[in-house]
């Protein structure tokens, strides 16, 4: 207990469990950020890696599209001009196109055009789809966040209700003790009364015995004066022989 008068239980374990809980709670958070600092340091490390393998990819298709050039501009247009080891399907093609006419070649450097330009678009609809798919994760990453807010929100309100009932305990106990306070007055007042009614009571014996007493001193007061009476009756007696025998003649 507090105080004289505060009925509140003292402060000292309470304090003592709030920073408890406060320490336990700054270390879940530091826990928490360190978690999330790692998975971001991860993704990053994710996003460098797959940079650089399209960096990569896209300078191996640049070297073989040099290579394919290369080998377009040795081909020679005489009939008996021989292939090298190194030629492929495609080089052959670049091959049969410059022995093709003029407006052949332009069809096919025109139908070429165009599916350079195909897979371009494919790329692009590559890249769009990579986009849409980054902004469907975005998403998921905003709806797992506003799951965790929303958990946390209901952890506060369930530690809130549970502080509530500790703090409505806590109460009750309080109202209990002030009960039991009451109660072990009443009994204090009781055994008050009870004394002052044995205070009364032998106040009344010692009354009594003083009027007991008094009677006595009475009665022997009562006592003197009757033997005072009989003395002076002897006296009277006496006189009364005396005058008697002195009147007598001799």
């Amino acid at each position: 207990m507090g105080a004289r008068g505060d009925t509140s239980p003292s402060q000292g374990p309470k304090r003592k469990n709030m920073k408890k809980k406060k320490k336990k709670k700054k270390k879940k958070k530091k826990k928490k950020k360190k978690k999330k600092k790692k998975k971001k340091k991860k993704k990053k490390k994710k996003k460098k890696k797959k940079k650089k393998k399209k960096k990569k990819k896209k300078k191996k298709k640049k070297k073989k599209k040099k290579k394919k050039n290369k080998n377009k501009s040795s081909t020679t247009t005489t009939s008996n001009a021989q292939p090298c080891g190194m030629a492929t399907l495609k080089t052959l093609m670049a091959k049969a196109c410059t022995m093709l006419t003029p407006s052949a070649r332009e069809r096919e450097r025109e139908r070429e055009r165009e599916r350079e330009r195909e897979r371009e678009r494919e790329r692009e609809r590559e890249r769009e789809r990579e986009r849409e798919r980054e902004r469907e994760r975005e998403r998921e990453r905003e709806r797992e966040r506003e799951r965790e807010g929303r958990e946390r929100k209901r952890g506060r309100e369930r530690e809130r209700e549970r502080e509530r009932e500790r703090e409505g305990e806590r109460e009750r106990e309080r109202e209990r003790e002030r009960e039991r306070e009451r109660e072990r007055e009443r009994e204090r007042e009781r055994e008050r009364e009870i004394e002052r009614e044995r205070e009364r009571e032998r106040e009344r014996e010692r009354e009594r015995e003083r009027e007991i007493e008094r009677e006595r001193e009475r009665e022997r007061e009562r006592e003197r004066e009757r033997e005072r009476e009989r003395e002076r009756e002897k006296e009277t007696m006496i006189c009364a022989s005396i005058r008697k025998l002195w009147r007598m003649p001799l």
